[in-house]
């Protein structure tokens, strides 16, 4: 049947309550920041890394990740790289709950690496909104997603996701590439395949682009300035119940 209607269906993002997730007012972060304010970004760096143990260092990127620890999320491929991710070098912060063994490997990799991986196992809403805040850039490589929140949180943020192209992640995320500059598109990284060597290359590319300040400010804006409000997404529900008004007339 949704073959036959293909022609007659419709997708429309999610929306973000952008009073809640608003980093120039969150009141969960060490200090506001907006688009033409990213410098005050860092000083929520800092305190993350402070917060979560991790060693207060801005000579390298950090990754977020906030999930479910399932196979959907792609999890399992974060976990593969995880002691790689220290020899980028990079720091990682994971929040989440979900498949025992992963939240073990995640904790064993925390223990082996204290103060370049840290893990809170479990949900705490305000750390969730001081890693978007406080991550340079946040780890989403789903091999399914029909939709998604946290990538939205992540563009709103300033901190450019790494996904995988599938569902709501392909509809929000633009990779990063000469043309997505130019057009003030770019806001991401995107990855084809659910591959530990993809996702590597991934955040290969990504801690290159993080390195160039100014290239990586650019990411930031154009991922800031994108409209993820209800509004936009309201306006496009009222535009398909016109549709389907006008269709049955």
């Amino acid at each position: 049947m949704l073959r036959h209607r293909a022609g007659s269906l419709r997708g429309i993002l999610n929306g973000v309550d952008t009073t809640v997730w608003n980093p120039a007012s969150d009141p969960a972060l060490a200090a506001p920041y907006a688009a033409n304010r990213l410098a005050a970004k860092r000083e929520n760096k800092r305190a993350l890394q402070q917060e979560m143990g991790l060693d207060v260092v801005a000579d390298r990127p950090l990754f977020g990740v906030i999930s479910r620890l399932t196979h959907q999320k792609g999890l399992d491929l974060v976990l593969t790289l995880g002691e790689g991710i220290t020899h980028l070098p990079a720091q990682l912060v994971l929040l989440g709950s979900g498949d025992k063994k992963m939240e073990a490997g995640f904790s064993e990799l925390a223990h082996r690496f204290p103060g370049q991986i840290a893990v809170k196992l479990g949900f705490d809403e305000a750390l969730a909104h001081r890693i978007e805040a406080g991550a340079d850039s946040f780890l989403m490589p789903s091999r399914f997603e029909p939709c998604g929140l946290n990538q939205m949180y992540s563009l709103r943020y300033g901190t450019p996701p790494i996904v995988r192209a599938t569902g709501g992640l392909a509809d929000t995320v633009v990779d990063v590439a000469e043309d997505t500059l130019a057009d003030k598109t770019a806001n991401g990284f995107v990855i084809h395949d659910a591959t530990p060597h993809t996702l590597w290359l991934a955040l290969e590319r990504a801690t290159r682009c993080w390195h160039d300040r100014k290239l990586w400010q650019r990411i930031q804006q154009n991922g800031m300035r994108r409209d993820s409000s209800w509004e936009h997404a309201a306006h496009e529900y009222v535009n398909l119940y016109r549709d389907a008004i006008a269709a049955r007339a």
